[in-house]
């Protein structure tokens, strides 16, 4: 297994590693995470393409980009790699040919040929899909072994429009999954968040998909500006700073949901994650040491799962983390390089949904405001 790396900037690349020399020419697969308005533009995609002209090319829209130890905006940080045995079948589909997303991710995985999978990469978009819909239908498909990650594309700050493609130029709506195969492939995961719970659990009591209206039958909306106290005012930016720690009912896990706006005539806060009825709930507040220390025990716990480090590590973390800390988002990078060392490439971006499951190799989960690692190893 062979990598390298590149940085697209002004419709040129500006920055490659490849200390490897990898030829180019041979490289399988290409991975790259780019603002909305760079990674949507065709130029954007025929320059990559000439550039790995063989490569399968999975492309998505950020809210900000990973290339090794920097958190950087309008650029295409590229991951290109070369298997020497693990082989590669891919999936795409569009939300709109599907009447719900669980539908749409039932179908994604079931594209995939089964046998020999290990690893199923997932990249959606992030609007127009309902991502916690999305894994139970992936769930739903999957075999018991089989590893899922990845994340939900991004638009910044501006949750307007997020664009996928795979071997084209990227649009809104589209999910791509990378199926990785191979009995030599060497899989770890890590996610963390870092956040701190307060108050006494509570029961909602009345919700709709992502939108919650009730929780101990009093309206949710006047019981969270309580909590929030003079940060009520700074709605609905401050929302950012108190997530929502969500614990399902069926299967005790515990979740992170973020708040992605308000609505004050309805009374009511939609959350880009569904939050069940019955299911238990207690407010989270940052902590940015927290949040920073979150992201090396993921790395930690990539490396406990295989005893050994990944040649490659994919970041993927929550858009909300990068606002609230905007002049440390770097130090989660550095942690996480600090953990890997020189031998580990990074690449990732910030999403508007994280995917990857909890628990060892357990089914993958919606998460928010979160630190994910999916770290990839071949050994021959």
């Amino acid at each position: 297994m062979k990598t390298a790396s590149a940085l697209y900037k002004n419709h040129s690349f500006c920055k490659e590693k490849n200390d490897e020399s990898l030829i180019f020419e041979e490289v399988q697969l290409v991975i790259g995470f780019g603002s909305s308005v760079l990674v949507s533009q065709e130029k954007s995609f025929f320059d990559i393409k000439n550039k790995f002209p063989n490569a399968e090319i999975a492309l998505c829209s950020s809210a900000g980009e990973i290339y090794e130890n920097e958190v950087l905006d309008d650029t295409i940080s590229l991951v290109a790699i070369q298997f020497q045995t693990t082989t590669l079948k891919t999936s795409e589909i569009s939300i709109e040919d599907f009447e719900s997303s669980y539908e749409a991710g039932k179908t994604l995985i079931k594209n995939l040929p089964q046998e020999n999978l290990r690893l199923i990469f997932v990249l959606s978009d992030g609007g127009k899909v309902n991502g916690s819909e999305l894994v139970k239908g992936m769930n739903f498909s999957k075999k018991k072994d089989v590893l899922i990650t990845g994340g939900l594309a991004g638009d910044g700050s501006k949750f307007e429009k997020t664009f996928v493609g795979l071997n084209q130029v990227p649009q809104i709506g589209k999910i791509i999954a990378i199926g990785f195969y191979g009995d030599k492939l060497v899989l770890s995961h890590g996610s963390f968040g870092g956040w701190e719970s307060f108050g006494l659990e509570k029961t909602v009591t009345k919700s709709k998909a992502n939108t919650l209206f009730e929780i101990d039958n009093n309206n949710a909306l006047t019981l969270y500006k309580t909590y929030l106290g003079k940060y009520a005012d700074e709605l609905p930016g401050s929302a950012l700073l108190f997530p929502l720690s969500v614990k399902f009912d069926d299967d005790n896990i515990t979740v992170v949901r973020t708040i992605l706006s308000i609505d004050n005539e309805n009374q009511s806060i939609t959350f880009a994650g569904d939050i069940p009825e019955g299911s238990k709930v207690r407010f989270m507040k940052a902590n940015l040491d927290r949040l920073i220390d979150a992201a090396s025990d993921a790395a930690d716990s990539c490396i406990e799962m295989v005893k050994s480090k990944p040649k490659i590590a994919i970041l993927i973390s929550c858009v909300g983390r990068k606002l609230i800390m905007p002049n440390r988002i770097d130090e989660e990078i550095e942690a996480i390089s600090e953990i890997f060392g020189t031998g580990t490439m990074l690449t990732g971006f910030y999403s508007y949904g994280e995917i990857s499951p909890l628990n060892p190799m357990a089914n993958c989960e919606l998460q928010n405001q979160t630190m994910t690692i999916t770290g990839i190893n071949e050994i021959v």
